[in-house]
């Protein structure tokens, strides 16, 4: 695959943030809490902190939205959106499932993602027209059409318990071939790997989701809110898919 100076930059980006995400875990790092409660350790803004010098290096007239280190230039053309410790709780508490997400959004579209779990072990990445790939190989979703056979994995289903699609949730699982949970980076890794077929989420925000909505979008796939509409700076919620399932499971959800 050719690299894109763009897809490179990030690339080198998620990789520093990598190191210092290493030499940090499991290091009992003090933890703060943010006034949304949820937590924040040195490792999310030295890594932020490295992404940032790098992207804006390279790409000084992009803007930059950053979950710890602020944001500049929102309106601009280019937009990169961070996410240095997607998964601070796992962090904490010492269990791989964290990652740095890294994505571009040009004209309001995501274009460009880098999904990095250092500790996990799985680098997706994906740069518009270019394909997907995950640990340097080429990737695409599943041909799985039907509800019958499809595997979904779940997150946050605390507030989508809270809300009016929890009972049409619950009707289409007994319809479905497998129901997990694998949550954070790595049910999207699945997806656009071809080995689960949706992923339903709600209570996140859009620097939580970009990288992977671009990078399931390359591998084949759809990205949208629950509720079918595309995805903004705005969003709170998922259903990606395969594509194929995209419309039964709207249908389902009613």
């Amino acid at each position: 695959m050719e690299t894109s100076a763009e897809l490179q930059a990030a690339l080198d980006a998620a990789s520093q943030a990598s190191s210092i995400a290493r030499a940090l875990y499991q290091r009992n790092l003090e933890v703060r809490f943010k006034e949304d409660k949820s937590p924040v350790t040195e490792a999310d803004v030295r890594c932020e902190t490295a992404i940032r010098e790098i992207l804006e290096a390279r790409f000084p007239s992009y803007g930059f939205y950053g979950e710890e280190t602020g944001s500049h230039d929102m309106d601009a053309e280019s937009l990169w959106l961070v996410d240095p410790i997607d998964g601070t709780k796992a962090f904490v508490r010492e269990y791989p499932m964290f990652s740095t997400q890294i994505a571009l959004m040009r004209g309001g579209e995501l274009v460009l993602g880098v999904s990095s779990a250092p500790v996990y072990g799985e680098l997706a990445f994906a740069d518009r027209g270019r394909g997907a790939f995950l640990n340097g190989k080429p990737i695409t979703v599943s041909s799985v059409s039907t509800l019958a056979a499809a595997a979904l994995s779940s997150g946050n289903l605390k507030s989508l318990a809270a809300g009016a699609q929890w009972v049409p949730y619950g009707k289409m699982i007994t319809q479905l071939n497998r129901i997990r949970g694998y949550g954070d980076f790595l049910h999207y890794h699945l997806l656009a790997a071809g080995k689960i077929d949706v992923v339903i989420e709600s209570d996140v925000n859009i620097l939580d989701i970009a990288a992977c909505a671009a990078i399931v979008t390359e591998a084949g796939g759809r990205f949208t809110e629950l509720s079918g509409a595309p995805i903004t700076l705005a969003s709170t919620t998922v259903l990606a898919s395969n594509g194929r399932m995209h419309e039964a499971v709207l249908q389902a959800l009613g």
